[in-house]
């Protein structure tokens, strides 16, 4: 799409500082961008790139400092105006019809049960699996290899790439994606050691995620034995993400790649788990509540609390605990050298 920079601002509500008749394409980094690109400044770390980039023009903040020559698209907040330019130069991903059919939305090679429901301008294509009694919402996108268990739920307009598995009963609100290969409702792990031996328990509760939910590739969403394993309306996961059986994540989390969250945890809402972050189990995290990556959760955290570490504490305490660990080996030499002084001193005592 080719649009001039005035009518851009005047989409993302921005104020041109500079020559609005240029003409841009698209949107690129600020180190890489071109003549035909808009780019942003939202991080500080790259404000050294200013000074050189070739773009039409800069997202920028209202306060921040910009070359004279730079046609600025003064905004806010720069990088809510840059996804916003996105949309409007780029727009989202374009879902194909299945290519096994030139005149349907549900591909032949699809196996839907009869007893199944599947709405309006849904496309189903080749090798999904829909099960009996299950719902799909419409305009929704089902790609090769998706399964809908017995009796699941599949709200209006959800995106299920390859591989993407819901279990029996489980149920997905409107506008819910799921990237390849993830597996809402799987068994949890559940088992009953006795006389030496596991016993599994069985599963039979189901899990719910809410509208407008974002799960990426090779998470899993663990049903429990009772009740539901629940993520709130408007979180986000990035990818290889686990959450046990009969967990709470609230509402508009986000949650980094590698973390694992154990069963029965309670996680209040706006909560932001750093990657690599792991946590016990039947503990409450608190609303608001932000972990630096690699904490480890082993007790409950109160509302609003930055925190660090394994197990985690304070985040200014975890910062000091990490910094003088870096310095570890020079403690360990400076001890070392005061004790060897020390036994020479009681050598040389008369």
């Amino acid at each position: 799409m080719k649009i001039t920079l005035e009518q851009l601002a005047r989409r993302l509500g921005a104020t041109v500082h500079g020559d609005g008749s240029k003409h841009v394409v698209g949107c690129a980094p600020i180190d890489t961008a071109g003549p035909e690109h808009v780019t942003f400044l939202a991080n500080a770390r790259y404000a050294r790139h200013v000074k050189s980039t070739r773009a039409a023009a800069i997202l920028i903040g209202p306060d921040t400092p910009c070359p004279a020559g730079l046609t600025r698209l003064v905004c806010d907040d720069p990088y809510f105006a840059f996804r916003n330019a996105m949309v409007e130069l780029h727009g989202f991903r374009a879902h194909p019809r299945p290519a096994d059919t030139a005149d349907r939305l549900i591909s032949p090679a699809a196996v839907v049960h009869p007893d199944a429901s599947i709405g309006p301008d849904t496309i189903v294509h080749p090798f999904v699996t829909v099960e009996a009694g299950a719902t799909i919402g419409a305009r929704c996108v089902l790609y090769p290899g998706a399964y809908i268990g017995p009796g699941a739920v599949v709200g209006d307009e959800c995106l299920l790439y390859p591989g993407v598995v819901v279990y029996d009963r489980c149920t997905l609100g409107d506008r819910v994606t799921l990237h390849g290969n993830t597996v809402i409702g799987s068994d949890g792990f559940g088992y009953a050691t006795h006389e030496g031996a596991h016993h599994k328990i069985p599963q039979d509760g189901i899990v719910v995620i809410e509208d407008d939910v974002e799960l990426g590739a090779g998470c899993a969403i663990e049903r429990g034995a009772i009740g539901e394993t629940r993520i709130g309306a408007g979180t986000k996961f990035a990818d290889l993400i686990s959450i046990g059986h009969g967990t709470t994540i609230g509402r508009h989390c986000l949650v980094v790649s590698l973390c694992g969250v154990a069963g029965s945890v309670e996680m209040g809402d706006y909560v932001v788990l750093g990657g690599q972050t792991g946590t016990v189990g039947h503990v409450r995290i608190g609303h608001r509540v932000q972990a630096m990556g690699k904490s480890g959760i082993a007790s409950d955290i109160p509302d609003g609390l930055k925190i660090g570490g394994a197990p985690a504490i304070p985040f200014t305490q975890a910062k000091k605990n990490a910094i003088a660990a870096s310095e570890l080996y020079e403690l360990v030499k400076r001890v070392r050298a005061l004790e060897r002084e020390v036994e020479t001193l009681r050598a040389v005592r008369p």
